[in-house]
């Protein structure tokens, strides 16, 4: 199915839209700031073997009927393995010792402690540094990926200003929604920064391939380029969607806020390799060298 739209001429109201999604996502950052999670505020982990796989929604109800503290519980390794992540409260530690007692005394008593762990804020400051750092090496590397691979530094500008959208973006989803921001939400960016990269890719190639084969005005070459891509486009993201929505509606409470955050990369990453991305290569004032 060939499209016929001309996003091109929307551009304008395109960057209008980001520009105050940007500005909002900075405002709800510094205003309500992340929720940040015990990887980086620091507490508790506790690693259980059980005699029988228990059942998680039960185990968390349970814990949270005597713990008012924020816990999260995940299987480590096989079904009968349990990890018990507990945000601490202070930086007291004998008010630490009382959170693992009184989690011990909750439990059955044939549990099996493999391993009992205290996260402090200084490790949780430096997992801060080095989720800042991976981010940022990351639209580094990409940015020097897509100069050298379509041979001009507006592709690659374009490119990296589309993914500093949808990470902002996805930042202030998260400030807003007020989920649990913790390494797996890390994960969850660098995976938005990687799919948002792949469609801006798909829809380069095109604009390269045309490049070559028509003579045509740069903002034409790249409405008929997107239009050509789109259908692939909408099927990707459509298949995406539903595999995250399969994710979010039986997956549990423990990959909730990274699927919720993909759910939000996915829509957001194909809005910018197609309103952002592309138009800049035109504001950056690119040239067909090989037509001229």
């Amino acid at each position: 199915m060939v499209f016929k739209i001309n996003f091109y001429k929307y551009r304008k109201v395109a960057f209008l839209f980001s520009l105050i999604l940007m500005l909002f996502s900075v405002f709800l950052f510094v205003k309500k700031n992340l929720n940040l999670g015990i990887d980086f505020k620091g507490g508790v982990m506790v690693e259980a073997k059980f005699k029988s796989a228990p059942n998680l929604e039960d185990l968390r109800k349970n814990i949270s009927s005597f713990l008012s503290t924020n816990i999260e519980i995940q299987e480590f390794g096989d079904p009968e393995t349990i990890l018990f992540r507990i945000e601490k409260k202070s930086n007291d530690e004998e008010e630490q010792k009382l959170i693992i007692s009184e989690l011990k005394k909750g439990l059955p008593s044939d549990v099996d402690y493999r391993r009992v762990e205290f996260v402090g804020p200084k490790v949780g400051k430096e997992l801060q540094i080095l989720g800042l750092k991976a981010i940022l090496y990351s639209l580094v590397a990409m940015f020097i990926y897509i100069w050298f691979r379509f041979s001009g530094w507006q592709f690659g500008l374009g490119a990296v200003f589309a993914l500093f959208h949808d990470v902002f973006s996805t930042l202030g989803f998260f400030a807003l929604t007020q989920i649990e921001f913790n390494l797996a939400s890390i994960a969850a960016i660098l995976t938005i920064a990687g799919y948002s990269i792949n469609d801006t890719v798909v829809v380069f190639d095109r604009v390269r391939e045309n490049l070559v084969k028509t003579e045509i005005p740069l903002s034409e070459l790249l409405n008929k380029s997107i239009n050509q891509t789109l259908s692939r486009t909408i099927m990707t993201s459509l298949t995406t969607l539903l595999a995250l929505l399969a994710l979010f509606l039986f997956g549990g409470e423990v990959i909730k806020g990274f699927v919720s955050a993909m759910m939000w990369g996915v829509l957001v990453g194909t809005y910018s390799s197609i309103f952002i991305a592309s138009p800049l290569i035109i504001i950056f004032g690119y040239i067909n060298k090989k037509k001229n």
